[in-house]
């Protein structure tokens, strides 16, 4: 059954506007002239390094902008635009979710992420857009170290309109999984959503927590999880791209969903996560509701940010 996304491509749009009408905004205009003087290519350098799209990406761009510089300005803009749609197009493609049920029949998707960065928002929001689009989920409170924790994902739970199995705080996270995954089999869920617990003091820490789930699903479903999706804050920039690179060391993730992007101007730090993990951006963030979550498109996703009423030109 696939999601419905046609309708929620304005939210990539609405959750760019900051990064659209304040860095992005004056990087279009700097292609407005004839020519792009040395001054103004200095300029573009500057703004995309502000925009969080990383040194590494911003020096490919700029040598290949600089190599293009007899072209017109709206040439350039337009083949800086479809060589940041490589760079997101680079780091893999994948299906937000799942195609085809496992033999088991519940899908289980793991949900990683530092306490912050928007992980249990997200978990709500994601079961949301799935229960919209005909699907059944069920989540699990196996974040049973924060204080609070089950309690928030609960309260979330009840806004989406989705059971939460739980167990007191400081339970076995296998437990809770277990109990999860023989309710969402006994209730006839077809997803189960996994939220864990945030803390990286060390990796050895994070990865014993996490076994203990992987160890549980694997006697349930033997190819379970079926996605592990990493949950990183847009508005923390490079510390985001910090966090991404510990957990993906750590733990194999399968996709990345961006939380908050609404709530920054710096949307270049796609590029920098996108490059440097080389895993694909799933769904991003695009504001507080509990419908605001959108499947990432790379396309709509650069458009959104410069603005342009129609696509990259190929």
């Amino acid at each position: 059954m696939p999601l419905n996304f046609l309708r929620r491509k304005q939210k990539t749009e609405e959750g760019l506007k900051k990064s659209r009408e304040g860095i992005f905004s004056r990087l279009r205009q700097a292609f407005g002239g004839r020519q792009l003087s040395a001054t103004e290519m200095e300029q573009v350098e500057e703004l995309l390094l502000a925009a969080d799209v990383g040194v590494g990406t911003t020096q490919k761009l700029m040598t290949l902008l600089q190599a293009q510089d007899s072209r017109a300005p709206e040439e350039r803009l337009n083949l800086l635009k479809k060589s940041m749609l490589k760079v997101l197009q680079e780091s893999g493609q994948a299906p937000p979710f799942p195609g085809e049920a496992p033999a088991a029949g519940v899908r289980v998707i793991l949900v990683v992420g530092v306490n912050g960065a928007g992980k249990t928002t997200t978990i709500a929001k994601l079961a949301h857009l799935l229960k919209e689009d005909g699907y059944k989920p069920i989540l699990a409170a196996a974040d049973t170290f924060r204080a609070a924790a089950t309690e928030q994902l609960q309260v979330w739970g009840q806004r989406a309109g989705v059971e939460v199995v739980a167990h007191r705080p400081g339970a076995d996270p296998g437990a809770v999984v277990f109990d999860a995954y023989k309710a969402a089999q006994a209730r006839g869920s077809d997803v189960l959503i996994v939220d864990t617990a945030g803390r990286l003091h060390t990796k050895h820490n994070l990865m014993e927590e996490l076994k203990k789930v992987w160890r549980v699903l694997a006697r349930l479903d033997p190819t379970a999880p079926h996605q592990t999706l990493l949950v990183l804050d847009a508005t923390t920039g490079q510390n985001g791209l910090a966090q991404a690179k510990a957990f993906t060391e750590a733990v194999k993730c399968t996709g990345i969903v961006l939380a908050k992007l609404d709530g920054t101007a710096k949307g270049g730090i796609v590029f920098s996560i996108a490059e440097q993990t080389k895993l694909p951006v799933l769904f991003i963030g695009t504001g507080e509701g509990i419908d605001d979550l959108a499947p990432f498109d790379p396309e709509e996703f650069v458009e959104g940010l410069f603005g342009s009423a129609r696509p990259v030109a190929g």
